[in-house]
């Protein structure tokens, strides 16, 4: 296995790939032979912000000591480093893939086939979805998940684990980041767009999920993708994870996810198509179920239930979020 990496040791600094006849970067940290491992299925949905030694030591620990692998479209080596100060591990590796001509290089599918746990790091999911979905890397990917690697992601990384994942697609210079506001006003605001199985997990069928939730004040347009999916028939029921900064949800192949990290994480439920779902048209959209968890909670997603945590339920009426919590609140993390 090792005339794999020949290219990279012989010519290039040792662990990297910086070539201009190849259009990736590849850094590898560790031995440069690859070790098979028996692994075992599970995802580390991380909220983005700081990243959690815990998370990433689920993943160490379900890949058996193999080879870890890094995916991402910008960026540089840094977590590299990082992970091997925190795992006994065969190798880290980074691949950055900033093109379509990169994720169609043979090199590449075969260093995700090779890896025994991988992890999509945070950016712009649009860079993904523009420049990995339908080309070797998302089958590739797939075929990872068939195996039972275990697979993480952070920020953009957790954007693209659901069904549904919300692309980032378009331009608008006055609201780069996608707001509530905005969404809530106007559901079919042209960037609120929406693709479908980028990944294909069963424990996450009907769902999509969100980032740096309370930070940032995502659950209205969380709400507002929710509508969408249902209103457009995508599907009959939609599910939301949505996570906080700093904060992971654990996810086991059986369904059981355990909340670890500083903040919480949001599980959000809708049977009901909305009422008001139309063009440059405040939303309404009732009956919303939420649980929120902290720390140490668990939740089943097989099941969609938990004994733990804070339910309540949302409706949106005319563009605006009413809650059943205290006060009207919609995240818990502001509860005393």
């Amino acid at each position: 296995m090792l005339t794999r990496y020949l290219r990279v040791i012989l010519l290039f600094a040792p662990g990297t790939l910086l070539a201009a006849d190849h259009p990736y970067q590849y850094f590898r940290a560790g031995s440069a032979n690859d070790l098979d491992t028996k692994t075992r299925p599970g995802f580390a949905l991380m909220g983005a912000g700081d990243d959690l030694d815990a998370a990433f030591k689920y993943l160490c620990d379900h890949s058996g000591g193999g080879d870890f692998l890094i995916l991402r479209a910008s960026g540089d080596d840094d977590y590299n480093p990082y992970i091997q100060g925190l795992c006994k591990l065969n190798s880290v590796s980074t691949l950055i893939l900033t093109s379509r001509e990169a994720a169609n290089d043979p090199f590449v599918a075969d260093a995700i086939h090779h890896a025994e746990a991988i992890f999509i790091a945070g950016g712009d999911q649009a860079h993904y979805i523009n420049w990995w979905m339908e080309t070797p890397v998302q089958q590739a990917l797939n075929q990872a998940l068939e195996r039972g690697v275990p697979i993480g992601g952070t920020s953009a990384g957790l954007a693209v684990q659901g069904e549904f994942v919300y692309s980032a697609q378009g331009d608008a210079p006055d609201d780069k980041d996608l707001s509530t506001p905005l969404t809530l006003a106007n559901p079919f605001h042209p960037r609120v767009t929406i693709v479908r199985a980028f990944l294909t997990n069963p424990l996450l069928k009907n769902v999509i999920t969100d980032t740096h939730f309370a930070a940032r004040d995502r659950m209205g347009r969380s709400l507002v993708f929710m509508a969408r999916i249902l209103q457009d028939g995508r599907a009959k029921e939609i599910r939301d994870v949505a996570i906080d900064e700093r904060t992971a949800v654990l996810l086991d192949a059986d369904g059981q996810a355990t909340v670890v990290g500083a903040g919480h994480a949001y599980f959000l439920q809708s049977t009901r198509a909305p009422e008001v779902c139309k063009p440059d048209t405040p939303l309404t959209f009732r009956g919303v179920t939420v649980h929120s968890l902290k720390a140490g909670e668990h939740f089943n997603v097989k099941l969609w239930s938990t004994p733990d945590g804070t339910p309540y339920t949302l409706s949106v009426e005319s563009g605006v979020v009413k809650s059943t919590l205290p006060g009207g609140t919609v995240y818990t993390s502001d509860l005393k």
